[in-house]
């Protein structure tokens, strides 16, 4: 089975669709003891003026090909309102994110692996760093706790919430 980090993020009713996107996942992985499940946090949004984000890393294992994979994201993203066709940078019921799988780099069926934002975006980085802190970035060879440590953390600002699931 593959180990596979993603990312969830909500600007829109974001409790209520941080819980759903959960729900969708742990039915999806095996329950929800199957997830490993990072402390949310708040940010302001990135690339455009919106509500803040709530944001939040989640592990799982899978023997689904990336492709597949990302289908399934995908579904748990539409059931829970999502809007495509709008600009890139803009509000979001949910977002679901494959940030690595397993130790793949490259393209694989249209996702990019390991996803870019683990280096840009501290509100991937500080969960990913918390929940799998001797995980290593499968490019620079670097943990993503050693990656938290070096980020420039004025760049962004974000705050963690008071959110318990399930």
């Amino acid at each position: 089975m593959a180990q596979v980090f993603l990312s969830l993020g909500s600007n829109i009713d974001r409790e209520r669709n941080i819980r759903a996107g959960l729900d969708a996942l742990a039915r999806e992985f095996g329950g929800v003891g199957a997830l490993r499940v990072s402390r949310v946090f708040e940010s302001v949004a990135v690339g455009f003026d919106g509500e803040n984000f709530y944001n939040l890393v989640v592990g799982v294992h899978t023997d689904l090909p990336v492709g597949q994979l990302s289908l399934r994201l995908r579904a748990i993203e539409d059931a829970n309102g999502r809007v495509r066709g709008g600009p890139k940078f803009s509000a979001r019921t949910l977002d679901i994110d494959i940030l690595t799988y397993d130790e793949l780099a490259g393209e694989f069926d249209g996702v990019q692996l390991p996803r870019a934002e683990i280096v840009k975006n501290a509100f991937v980085l500080l969960p990913l760093a918390e929940l799998a802190p001797a995980q290593r970035h499968p490019l620079s060879g670097e943990t993503f706790a050693e990656m938290w440590a070096q980020y420039d953390k004025g760049r962004q600002k974000l705050w963690p919430v008071d959110f318990v699931w399930p």
